[in-house]
């Protein structure tokens, strides 16, 4: 096979359809192994430290176009120059779908599977993940499938309630499911819904917030853990994509009683972006990857690690097959109007530092939080859109003149 058939042979993964770049060494949206020659890819999946690599595909039947268009499977052991098929043939249409069934959007033709995929084509069909977004009151969130990933693995949650003397409390969790393990989609899924639904208790019954964030973030650890418990889909029995447990990152914030809490495992961040655009701006997480642990331990600079083709490898994940669950969690409190901005590395990669992000964010985000969230997520799209895309705003209203700020980790 030349290198231009074998770059066309590649050019969607075996395992899930996934659009791949030349070069890429295994799919970035589920692992399948690739066998190709090693060059950097140009985005950066969500990938666990010490991810095995699955062993090579056997060699398949070959894929030949029929003189429909469509693609069939030529028998094991056909010669490669075998005989054309005759141009005179003309290929039998393909049957409409019976009234009531699911049509492909691709061909227009194809009835739709269980899995989601064209009979006709074997296009992948839109999820009700690939886009999603959700406004309620001061704060909302925006998520997408971006131009590159098959599926959605990314998943959030936004949420209001009150603290016991009646004081609102504002929630927004964002998870970005671990690309290289098994079923990441149900992963972020059950984070998401676990950490609020753990803050929606903790919180009324008056717990401080960032010991309610600590909890959210193991009730979350706890929800995908189980799912290594439960057996995958059939798509996942495949033998060549790679068996980890589920996984996901977490981040997370609350605004209640003037306090900003924040909370974290993973490489999905929280930004600081005041009202006022000439006060500074700030990054209120630090990642749990190979990269900041490189910067922490002072071998090497910010720009020299994050340039490494190691750098988004994670360190700290929610999972069965993770490390010492370590949440991390902080407290702020803001002197000053801003937002929040809460997002996975699908935005970050494309607005990495506190000043970039500053000027990707609407001027009137703190009071369009649903608009400023579209226009973050147009953002990375606009940039490449290599990865799954999703931000939260939530707003901070403080009087003009405060108190000063305050910080403490756990």
């Amino acid at each position: 096979m030349s290198q231009n058939d074998q770059e066309a042979a590649l050019s969607r993964c075996p395992g899930c359809q996934e659009p791949l770049e030349p070069g890429d060494l295994f799919c970035g949206a589920c692992g399948y192994d690739l066998s190709a020659v090693p060059e950097p890819p140009r985005d950066h999946p969500t990938i666990a430290m010490g991810t095995a690599v699955a062993a090579p595909a056997e060699p398949g039947p070959v894929a030949a176009a029929s003189a429909s268009g469509d693609f069939e499977l030529a028998a094991p052991g056909a010669a490669a120059g075998g005989a054309a098929p005759d141009p005179r043939a003309v290929a039998e249409p393909t049957p409409t779908p019976p009234a009531g069934t699911k049509v492909c959007v691709a061909c227009r033709a194809g009835r739709v599977d269980l899995d989601g995929y064209c009979e006709n084509c074997g296009h992948a069909q839109p999820r009700e993940r690939d886009h999603m977004e959700q406004e309620l009151g001061s704060v909302a969130a925006v998520t997408d499938r971006g131009l590159r990933h098959h599926r959605n693995e990314d998943s959030f949650a936004i949420s209001t309630t009150a603290l016991p003397d009646g004081t609102p409390a504002v929630v927004a969790i964002v998870c970005d499911g671990v690309s290289s393990a098994s079923r990441p989609d149900e992963a972020s899924a059950a984070a998401t819904t676990a950490a609020n639904e753990s803050l929606l208790e903790s919180l009324p019954r008056g717990t401080h917030p960032q010991q309610a964030m600590h909890e959210a973030i193991v009730a979350a650890a706890e929800s995908v853990n189980r799912l290594a418990q439960e057996p995958g889909g059939a798509g996942e029995r495949d033998p060549h994509r790679q068996q980890n447990a589920p996984a996901c990152t977490l981040v997370g914030a609350v605004m209640a009683n003037g306090l900003l809490i924040v909370g974290w495992v993973g490489d999905s961040r929280v930004y600081w972006v005041p009202e006022d655009r000439s006060s500074p701006p700030a990054r209120l997480t630090e990642d749990d990857s190979w990269a900041a642990q490189m910067v922490a331990a002072g071998l090497m600079n910010e720009a020299e690690a994050y340039a490494d083709e190691r750098a988004h490898a994670i360190t700290g994940w929610l999972g069965a097959d993770s490390y010492e669950l370590e949440p991390h969690t902080a407290s702020f409190k803001p002197d000053r109007p801003g937002t929040a901005v809460i997002c996975t590395d699908g935005l970050w990669n494309y607005a990495e530092s506190a000043a970039e992000m500053s000027a990707a964010l609407p001027p009137d985000a703190h009071e369009r939080p649903l608009h400023g969230a579209q226009v973050l997520v147009g953002h990375a799209l606009d940039g490449g859109g290599h990865d799954n895309v999703t931000v939260a705003l939530l707003p901070f209203a403080v009087p003009a003149q405060g108190a000063g700020s305050a910080r403490s980790d756990g």
